[in-house]
């Protein structure tokens, strides 16, 4: 026996600390639930943990990213679905006014409400909003820039790839004429008298002047007559109250200028059109007499679209770019607006301004668009445009129920503005549907990675709960062994008796 060194309490401490050690590592587990505490207890596993916490964290937030973005959408598709209201009861006014049975007060009463309704619809594209970020004023469609003032008004569709785009507008949009040589119609002239008496038509909507009419009655009558007949009176550019005719107020080669002369109480129906500075190319009525000026049918007096050529896959002078026009694109013109198509859904539209030609560049970009980040990591970006509505983008702010064919032309470009709005609507809509698809999807991504994860880091509570019962157990036993290694040394004394 040996009592300088009690081997055997050395050997029962040594396992005892040990079984300490492990005891205290199950009761860490048990109180935090986790399987890792610290670095040391599984570093690789740590590591993997930690990217994992990331990738949760971050799916939570592309979650509640993507359910603003339904937010916004909603908010736009609440206030398109008023414009597309508004819409529908400017058409059915437009209707309304078409009927024969309206005066003229009567389709002025109309006009103003329509006015009042574009107001609104220019209000609701002003100041719709999401969290002080205007959705229907333009400022989330796509960016298009242009290297002149040759045209206005550039409209896009979602399938026009962002590049340069070049082409020529080689002959400009121009409108029917009437010109007058009756200089002596003033609006200033209230002193002399017209002297002949009959009745002017423009365009069908007829104004009486009788001979003792002044010239400033004259042409106060002619202007009035020329904004309910579409037609926009023409003075001397250098003597602005001197009458030189009339031009159509739309551009077009379609657009009619007819100007109908009918004398009376014994004026002749040519002396009558010779008094307006009408003496050449009219033709005879053989039926009524009236003598008929028809500029729309005239080579020289006639309206004329806009004339383009487009630059497909050429070089854009004075640059390293190249025109990315297909050349399979086609252009289409009705006076000064321009429609250029081609297939999968390509479309471009604008106004070429007033006498201008040349060559115009088309910048289209992949600027402006709202973009929302519905991932986890970089570059998970998902892209929505919402194009201005507005009454100019929709080709609205002109309309007019009061002239002679307004109406009519009222209730095709409304019907041509309800179908824009409609389809701004719809693409609306697939965006809602592709982010209630992501909001799912994103969670049920964070909730198959939160159990993966918890595979790694928590801990099995009925494992740990019977390592730490072993441990327990064992360090009961190894201190009640201690105390009989510390006793042995006590044997020794009875070899001493």
């Amino acid at each position: 026996m040996r009592i300088n060194n009690n081997m055997s309490a050395v050997i029962t401490n040594k396992q005892l600390l040990r079984t300490e050690n492990n005891l205290t590592k199950s009761m860490e587990r048990l109180s935090s639930g986790l399987k890792i505490n610290h670095a040391k207890d599984n570093p690789a596993g740590m590591a993997i943990s930690n990217k994992m916490q990331a990738q949760i964290d971050a799916l939570d937030r592309a979650s509640s990213n993507a359910s603003d973005g339904t937010s916004v959408l909603q908010i736009a598709d609440g206030a398109l679905n008023e414009t597309s209201a508004i819409l529908q009861r400017m058409r059915e006014l437009s209707v309304q006014a078409a009927n024969g049975t309206n005066s003229l007060e009567d389709k002025q009463a109309i006009q103003d409400e329509i006015e009042a309704l574009k107001d609104e619809v220019n209000r609701i594209s002003k100041d719709t909003e999401y969290n002080s970020k205007s959705l229907l004023d333009g400022s989330l469609d796509t960016r298009v820039y242009t290297d002149n003032a040759n045209v206005s008004r550039v409209n896009v569709s979602d399938y026009v790839n962002p590049g340069k785009y070049e082409l020529e507008i080689t002959e400009a949009a121009a409108k029917a004429k009437a010109a007058s040589t009756a200089n002596t119609i003033k609006s200033d002239d209230a002193a002399n008298k017209i002297g002949v008496s009959g009745t002017v038509s423009i365009n069908g909507y007829g104004v009486d002047i009788d001979k003792d009419d002044t010239m400033a009655a004259v042409f106060e009558k002619l202007r009035a007559a020329a904004e309910v007949g579409e037609a926009e009176l023409v003075t001397d550019k250098t003597n602005q109250n001197e009458f030189q005719g009339f031009q159509a107020a739309r551009y077009g080669s379609t657009v009619p200028l007819v100007l109908t002369f009918s004398g009376k109480d014994g004026t002749t129906s040519e002396d009558f059109a010779k008094k307006l500075g009408y003496a050449a190319d009219l033709t005879k009525n053989p039926d009524t007499g009236d003598m008929v000026y028809d500029a729309s049918k005239q080579d020289a007096t006639r309206g004329k679209d806009a004339q383009i050529a487009l630059s497909a896959g050429t070089a854009i002078a004075g640059t390293t770019d190249t025109s990315i026009f297909s050349s399979t694109a086609t252009v289409a013109t009705d006076g000064n607006r321009v429609t250029i198509t081609d297939r999968d859904g390509f479309s471009m539209s604008f106004l070429a301004k007033e006498g201008k030609t040349g060559k115009t560049v088309f910048d289209v970009t992949d600027i402006g668009n709202m973009t929302l980040h519905i991932g986890a990591n970089e570059h998970q970006n998902m892209d929505v445009r919402i194009q201005e509505i507005s009454c100019e983008t929709l080709y609205i702010d002109d309309l007019d129920v009061t002239t002679v064919t307004g109406a009519d032309r009222a209730i095709s470009a409304l019907d041509d503005a309800i179908a824009m709005v409609s389809d701004a609507r719809s693409k609306i809509g697939a965006y809602e549907n592709r982010l209630e698809y992501a909001t799912s999807s994103l969670d049920t991504f964070e909730e198959n990675m939160t159990d993966a994860m918890s595979r790694l880091t928590d801990v099995d509570m009925a494992e740990e709960m019977t390592n730490y019962t072993q441990y327990n157990v064992l360090q009961q036993a190894g201190v009640s062994v201690l105390s009989q290694a510390n006793d042995l040394p006590q044997n020794v004394l009875s070899l001493l008796q």
